[in-house]
């Protein structure tokens, strides 16, 4: 016999796990696979993510990391896995959880998650004791941006610390095999956050959780308006099929056209009413559970009452911030609520919906806010310097984001910025984020428009924190947030940009909108735009497409061109009782109608000359919206005009009204002008790309800006550039709006710093 084969040596490893690691069920996962292995140490959160102490051989380490990446918790993302020498003796007694520990924060946050399957059968089975309680939860689903206040993310740095858990959960929370292992939310109806249903006068209706709920959703099947506290924020909800519920509702928010977001009882009842893709039924059902746009069915067939959707709306007044406290919400949403659905349990962060939409190259996200923030967004290579940024945003659909070691923190939707309540609702979440994460910025990056208040907001902020203050142009930002949602690294090639928005403040004192630019994080040229037309009246024209529809129309064919264009067009007499004079003595003297080559204004003009919100709209890009609606059925039958722009960077629309005028003459469909519109607008953006890539060598463009939401637009673009042999890249996770302006001022900020 031969000497007995030598054990394989045991050593000490210390590893770290960074990433989406905490309040997931992580720190169980590990304690299952080492428990099962046989392996000895620890596993703990921190500051930086999770730390496993662990003595293994190197073949046992090799398994135990497969192990772990292979059974990670569905809500975890691993990003790194780093391991180092640990001195000391094995210990004795197997593996174990031990405490948190605190330090320099370098974690994330996992978003809030929808309910998941086993936690909804519970919540419907009458057996169990979760029966009908809405905060059921565990380590796969539940709050955690909602309601977190420090990290590392324990219970008592959360708004559950002051819900003592009862004897049945606390067995939950500590039994290795149950999905509740240290799920920091843990609770019931015996111990947790209590649910009631206030009346007029605040007189409360009685009950468990079961009984009013029942309550709230007979009293929205009679046709009230109840007023709903979710995870991030109270909701307003009535019944969707109640003509006079849903009038009253929008009659109370002052909301007259905007859509409201429909709530159905599962996928099956909503695809009675809406046309349902694949992709679409999984966004649904996604962790995030966002508010997902759908093609509605002619004949919706929806039963009344709760047998059918419901109206679910944010909770506030129009342009407000959602309301987060009961308080608020009982002074701020009387007059609009019947009643009030209320919860016990504080609401940290305010969170809107998110909302996505399919776009044939897949789901986009609009909307940035509950189910996505704050999960860091890994920044391309070349990013992880020293350097860590704060980039304020925009004034509409305002976000900022903290950048840093390789990583970016998108916030939450936080609304816009002309309202008061969303300027304090904005400082509010960048002084929790920046306790959260620990941050002081060495930089500050904002919008070089020297009116935005997110600007403004910006600049008090360097002067409070010392930290360098830059600018950023507007389209520069939009273009290097799509290239890094896109993996592009600091120092690739240049890439061709076309951003299509409403108003943004240009190099040259003009406003721009409709441009082509090229360059990268570090800097652009601008080639090509479009061409500037007056915005009469400024902000006005945002709001009354007429004004812009009128400054088009007398760039084309002059002054005097309403007198040679025949009455019985509709929007001749609706023009001619305008007071156009002072509209001309505005735009000869340059008096509040700057000059803009913005495309939102291109698509206002277009919408009031076929009738559609000629006079007004009632919410951001209506009119565009209800023309894209319009010309959707046409697109595969409508052809281009041969309205061609002149040569040279600027792109002219003379051609382009020239056609549209004469097909209106000959009483061509209005939907059928709208598809030919945008199939033109197609063709004009697409060859001009094409042109300018092929005299400056480049292979790669990059569509962004709010303009570029416009399924029908950024689809054919898209065809037109794979079929030219380009590289077309779109938004996907951030928003094209200026919802993602932060994260390409933040990598903009960062790239001029190395």
């Amino acid at each position: 016999m031969g000497p007995p084969l030598a054990e394989p040596a045991v050593e000490g490893r210390l590893v770290r796990v960074t990433g989406l690691v905490q309040g997931v069920g992580f720190r169980p996962t590990v304690w299952r696979i080492a428990t099962a292995m046989g392996l000895s140490g620890h596993v703990r959160n921190d500051a930086a993510g999770v730390e496993i102490a662990l003595w293994c051989s190197d073949a046992e380490f090799e398994t135990f990391a497969d192990r772990l990446k292979a059974q990670c918790p569905p809500l975890a993302r691993i990003d790194g896995i780093e391991t180092a020498t640990l001195e000391g003796p094995r210990p004795a007694g197997g593996f174990a959880i031990a405490a948190s520990a605190g330090g320099r924060v370098k974690t994330g946050i996992v978003p809030d998650a929808a309910c998941c399957l086993e936690c909804l059968a519970e919540v419907l089975d009458p057996k169990d004791r979760r029966y009908f309680y809405p905060f059921a939860n565990c380590t796969h689903c539940g709050p955690r941006l909602s309601i977190v206040k420090a990290i590392p993310y324990d219970r008592r740095s959360t708004a559950m610390a002051r819900f003592s858990t009862c004897e049945e959960c606390r067995a939950e929370y500590e039994n290795p095999a149950d999905r509740r292992y240290h799920a920091q939310p843990i609770a019931c109806p015996a111990c947790g956050p209590r649910v009631w249903l206030e009346g007029p006068d605040h007189v409360v209706v009685g009950g468990g959780p079961q009984a009013v709920i029942r309550e709230a959703a007979a009293l929205i099947g009679e046709g009230r308006i109840v007023a709903i506290k979710g995870i991030g924020g109270f909701h307003l909800a009535c019944d969707a099929t109640d003509e006079a519920a849903v009038a009253q509702l929008r009659a109370r928010k002052k909301r007259d056209g905007k859509p409201f977001a429909l709530m159905a009882r599962d996928l099956e009842q909503l695809a009675e009413f809406a046309e349902l893709s694949g992709e679409e039924r999984v966004a649904l059902a996604a962790r995030a559970a966002p508010i997902v746009l759908v093609k509605r069915r002619d004949s919706c067939g929806v039963a009344a009452g709760l047998d059918g959707p419901v109206v679910m709306t944010s909770g506030n007044r129009s342009g407000e911030p959602q309301c987060t406290d009961n308080d608020e919400a009982r002074q701020e949403l009387a007059g609009i609520a019947d009643f009030w659905l209320m919860h016990d349990r504080e609401i940290v962060n305010r969170l809107d919906d998110s909302v996505v939409r399919f776009d044939g190259h897949g789901i986009s996200v609009l909307r940035r806010a509950r189910g996505f923030a704050p999960e860091p967004l890994a920044l391309p290579a070349g990013f992880d310097g020293p350097v860590r940024a704060l980039a304020a945003g925009g004034d509409l659909k305002a976000a900022f984001c903290l950048a840093g070691d390789g990583n970016a923190l998108l916030s939450q939707h936080l609304g816009d910025l002309d309202e008061l309540k969303n300027q304090n609702a904005w400082r509010q979440a960048l002084g929790l984020y920046r306790s959260l994460f620990d941050t002081k910025p060495d930089l500050i990056v904002a919008d070089r428009n020297p009116g935005y208040r997110s600007t403004q907001l910006a600049m008090e902020l360097a002067r409070e924190t010392a930290a360098r203050f830059v600018q950023v142009q507007h389209h520069h930002a939009h273009l290097a947030s799509c290239l890094a949602q896109h993996g592009r690294a600091i120092d690739a090639p240049p890439v061709l940009g076309i951003i299509l928005d409403g108003l943004g403040y240009g190099d040259d004192g003009t406003i721009w909108g409709g441009e082509f630019l090229l360059g990268g994080y570090r800097g652009f040229r601008r080639l090509a735009y479009f061409e500037p037309v007056a915005v009469p009246g400024g902000d006005k024209a945002s709001l009354e497409p007429w004004r812009n529809a009128y400054a088009h129309l007398r760039a084309a064919f002059g002054p005097d061109f309403l007198a040679k264009l025949p009455a019985d067009r509709p929007f001749v007499p609706a023009l001619a009782e305008k007071p156009l004079r002072v509209l001309d003595r505005m735009i000869e003297r340059g008096v509040n109608a700057p000059l803009a080559s913005s495309a939102g204004r291109l698509f206002d003009a277009c919408a009031a000359v076929l009738g559609i919100c000629l006079e007004r709209q009632s919410y951001e890009g209506q009119a565009g919206m209800e023309m894209e609606a319009l010309a959707s059925p046409f697109m595969d039958a409508a052809e281009a005009w041969p309205a061609t722009s002149r040569k040279g960077p600027v792109i002219s629309w003379k051609g382009l009204w020239e056609a549209l005028l004469c097909d209106q003459a000959l009483g061509a469909e209005t939907g059928l002008i709208a598809a030919r519109f945008h199939r033109t607008l197609i063709e004009i953006i697409s060859r001009k790309a094409i042109g300018l890539t092929n005299e400056n060598g480049v292979g790669t463009v990059a569509l962004s800006g709010g303009a570029f939401q416009n399924r029908l637009l950024l689809k054919g673009v898209l065809a037109e550039l794979t079929v030219a042999g380009l590289e077309g890249l779109a938004h996907v996770s951030i928003p094209a709006n200026d919802g993602g302006l932060a994260l390409g001022q933040a990598t903009i900020g960062l790239a001029l710093s190395h």
